[in-house]
């Protein structure tokens, strides 16, 4: 039997996709609405997708699927339990974009830590030419060397941000999960991390145990001053509390980019907020051209390890 492929959205991963060297038909759609997965995943064996979400219903309107190849890390929009019990596989892609996740994080820590944002948002208004002095000393300047970076996840993209943090004389801690009685070798007390780190970098996965682990009390918590980073998921922080730690002062600055609901809205309280100290970018840490690439010539290869019988980079 030949395969029938159906890519979702397609429209998510801008950059030329291998072609799958066995037999196969191939169909794909820019993007795909929840009311219209099921119709256009008529007849698939083999469904990708990136963003759109596949649960237990329908699943259960589509008997000949065999096949959900993710064309991402995550895959907390596909109920694994129901692919379990219908026997459908389930593969994801790894550690393509570890570089291009760290080097995000990395250039909002550093742009944050030296206040890039404020000092050109001045400069636009005009304020440096009205200095008294050849600068303009409006925001502080802080140097990443001897500063304490603490990150919470140890995956690819945790230790490449640690490497790169390294290289510029920063002490770096893995945090400890949230509430665990034992803490394991090479990490740190979660609450230890919180209350002494510099800058905070998020690279964990979003699960019901990591879902909200930043609230409003946790972040009245933490070093004063302190940034914040978030390149992982949206859910693992409450975004308005974020919001409010900026304003008094709390955190010393926030780069996300991720929202708990994407495409982001205008009046997303993130969004919303102005904030000189504040960094959104559009969910694009993965997506340098090296990364993308990378991704889609590992996901075409999960698929052809599935048709050939095999299990690469298989959850279910």
């Amino acid at each position: 039997m030949i395969p029938h492929i159906v890519f979702l959205d397609r429209g998510s991963l801008p950059v030329p996709v291998p072609s799958p060297d066995f037999p196969h038909s191939w169909q794909e759609f820019p993007s795909c609405t929840p009311a219209a997965l099921v119709a256009a995943a008529q007849g698939a064996d083999i469904v990708i997708t990136n963003k759109v979400a596949i649960d237990a219903a329908a699943l259960a309107e589509l008997p000949g699927l065999r096949m959900i190849a993710v064309a991402a890390s995550g895959v907390n929009h596909i109920d694994l339990d129901a692919c379990k019990a219908r026997g459908i596989a389930v593969a994801n892609i790894r550690h393509y974009g570890d570089d291009s996740v760290a080097e995000h994080a990395f250039m909002l820590m550093l742009a944050l830590r030296r206040n890039l944002p404020a000092y050109q948002r001045d400069v636009a208004a005009g304020l440096w030419e009205k200095s008294a002095n050849f600068c303009l000393f409006a925001s502080p300047v802080r140097d990443l060397s001897g500063a304490r970076l603490g990150i919470f996840g140890r995956g690819g993209i945790g230790l490449a941000l640690a490497a790169r943090a390294r290289a510029f004389g920063m002490e770096v801690v893995f945090a400890e999960r949230r509430g665990v009685a034992v803490v394991r070798d090479g990490y740190t007390d979660f609450d230890t991390v919180l209350t002494t780190s510099d800058v905070l970098s998020l690279h964990c996965p979003l699960s019901e145990d990591s879902r909200g682990m930043l609230g409003e009390a946790e972040l009245m918590r933490v070093k004063p001053g302190a940034i914040l980073i978030n390149t992982a998921r949206g859910g693992l922080v409450d975004e308005a509390s974020v919001v409010a730690a900026l304003k008094y002062g709390q955190l010393g600055g926030a780069g996300f980019d991720v929202l708990s609901e994407e495409p982001g809205r205008s009046d997303h309280p993130l969004l919303r907020a102005r904030l000189p100290n504040l960094i959104v970018t559009p969910h694009v840490a993965w997506a340098s051209q090296e990364a993308m690439s990378r991704l889609a010539g590992q996901l075409v290869a999960n698929i052809a390890s599935f048709v050939a019988g095999g299990r690469q980079n298989r959850v279910v």
